[in-house]
């Protein structure tokens, strides 16, 4: 679904889940929705987490996040949601961040974490208080080497996906 913000395209991508483990994620978004791993995931050891992503027959798609060991990302999260997790963000791509933040700014909404760091990844969020309840990731995804290794879900799990800090999931 493509959506404007002020002339700026915005494409809805995903919908993020968070657990204590993905692998307790797994059989109801996987074995029980049918959802598929199509390779890819891995560990963003600077904020603490992992994550991989099933996409589902009608193109949707969920990604499935958890802690990695001695990370204090999710406290909060898990803290409101008495520990058991549950959806954590949607995400929406945009074609142009910066753009997107300039607007979202001069509307006056108060923007959270914007990362430009990554060229394949940058990102922002708008924050629950600004939208209900709920945390919205704007996103710009850049140029991805379509030769690059996909990790399988067994290698995400292991501690071996993009940047894997090789200890395996609980």
């Amino acid at each position: 679904m493509d959506l404007e913000l002020d002339g700026l395209e915005v494409t809805f991508d995903h919908t993020a889940v968070a657990a204590p483990r993905i692998r307790d994620l797994l059989p109801i978004y996987g074995d029980l929705l049918g959802g598929r791993h199509l390779g890819g995931g891995g560990d963003n050891r600077v904020s603490g987490y992992r994550t991989l992503q099933l996409t589902y027959a009608n193109g949707g798609k969920v990604e499935l996040m958890e802690p990695l060991a001695g990370s204090s990302f999710f406290d909060s999260f898990f803290e409101l949601t008495r520990g058991r997790g549950g959806v954590h963000h949607l995400n929406f791509h945009v074609n142009d961040l910066d753009a997107a933040v300039a607007r979202l700014t001069a509307r006056g909404f108060r923007l959270h974490g914007l990362n430009r760091a990554d060229a394949r990844w940058q990102e922002v969020f708008l924050h629950p208080k600004e939208a209900h309840g709920v945390l919205i990731q704007l996103a710009q995804p850049g140029f991805r080497d379509v030769n690059e290794p996909r990790p399988s879900l067994e290698e995400v799990l292991a501690g071996h996906g993009r940047n894997g800090n090789g200890i395996p999931s609980a």
